[in-house]
């Protein structure tokens, strides 16, 4: 083994054995396999490669629009409409919300992640607690529509639904919850004036890298839309190969490892005769189909939970709502909890996540089950 390799699997290596979540997903693996074994092109066809792809884009896209240096003019440009911390995260929560209805929850977490983070360096606003709020904000404010979230995608063309009947059905819990949370953000942050300190220096700024990558948003998506995304990150990946390797670089990869593994362990479990019967006995439970989906949100996400319950229930309703309820609370209810962790990179940022979102949870499931 060539001696210049070492130091790159020796920090391959540090950041696995760093990585909680990925080690509890590899040492899952085994036992998952011993209890429903499974050929290597079964566990190929349990990863959903359009996400993946999509997510490689993304990462890509948004990692570039932070390098350009220009998401720091816009966070400056932000901070002078607002006085003080309370307003800036009202303002970021509503506009997650609304942006995550329109446009995805995980494409609205790229685009907003990199702005929080430059807002902290801008006014040492904590950064952290800015991102577990615009995760709040995009799991309630991507309920609203049918192309939201992936959940609600999927029970919208199960349900036979028209768009609007569909977004309909799901506004009341949508907006009570971005209440809930607009509410909590009042007491989370202070009203105490921003102290602004802006080291720009615009020789930095990169005006090709971000035309071309603002451009890219847009066109990724059309692509996404159209089930081209693992052609279109391949592209993208291209590009920034040959104008910006930089921004190669700059990926954490072993993100994509992960949600690999999350799709591979959470169809292995759901295959289970326990999980399965589990299922069953959630959805006996009064208004089982919302709290079994709530439940097992926690255990396996809400897009597994949702993919795995609509085959026990009819009740459209009460499965989109619990699936969006199950969002909450633990960091693996929502793959758009995941990414706002990750990429955000703060110390003790999943302790500090737990700490607002089990409360929203718990309060999240208590306001649906009043409004079914």
């Amino acid at each position: 083994m060539p001696f210049t390799t070492m130091p790159l699997i020796r920090r391959v290596l540090s950041r696995v054995t760093e990585d909680y979540l990925l080690l509890a997903l590899l040492l899952l693996l085994p036992l998952l396999l011993w209890l429903k074994p499974t050929a290597p092109a079964g566990l190929f066809a349990l990863v959903d490669w359009h996400t993946v792809a999509a997510l490689a884009g993304l990462m890509l896209l948004s990692r570039a629009l932070e390098d350009s240096g220009y998401l720091v003019r816009f966070a400056a440009w932000l901070l002078q409409l607002c006085h003080s911390q309370r307003m800036l995260a009202i303002l970021l929560v509503l506009f997650a919300a609304l942006l995550s209805a329109i446009v995805t929850n995980d494409v609205a977490l790229f685009i907003l992640l990199p702005i929080s983070l430059s807002i902290g360096r801008l006014t040492g606003v904590p950064a952290g607690r800015l991102i577990i709020f615009l995760a709040l904000a995009v799991n309630a404010g991507s309920s609203l529509t049918p192309i939201g979230n992936p959940q609600n995608l999927l029970l919208w063309q199960a349900s036979g639904y028209s768009f609007w009947q569909f977004t309909l059905m799901m506004a009341p819990l949508a907006l009570s919850l971005l209440l809930l949370i607009l509410l909590l953000s009042c007491a989370a942050f202070s009203g105490h004036k921003l102290s602004i300190s802006v080291p720009h220096n615009s020789s930095h700024d990169n005006r090709h890298l971000f035309g071309w990558s603002l451009a890219g948003y847009p066109l990724f998506i059309l692509a996404m839309e159209y089930q081209l995304a693992p052609y279109a990150a391949l592209l993208v990946l291209a590009l920034y190969v040959l104008l910006k390797r930089s921004v190669v670089t700059g990926i954490d990869w072993l993100l994509l490892l992960v949600f690999m593994l999350m799709f591979i362990d959470l169809g292995l479990l759901a295959q289970l005769p326990l999980l399965q019967q589990l299922a069953m006995q959630l959805v006996a439970l009064p208004n089982g189909s919302y709290t079994g989906a709530a439940l097992l949100s926690q255990l396996i996400s809400n897009v597994p939970a949702a993919i795995f319950l609509q085959h026990f229930t009819d009740d459209w309703r009460a499965l989109s709502w619990g699936v969006t309820v199950g969002g909450f609370g633990l960091a693996i209810g929502s793959l758009a909890n995941l990414i706002a962790l990750r990429l955000s990179k703060q110390a003790g940022l999943w302790r500090e996540f737990h700490y607002w979102s089990l409360p929203v949870f718990a309060g999240s499931l208590l306001l649906g089950w009043l409004l079914l």
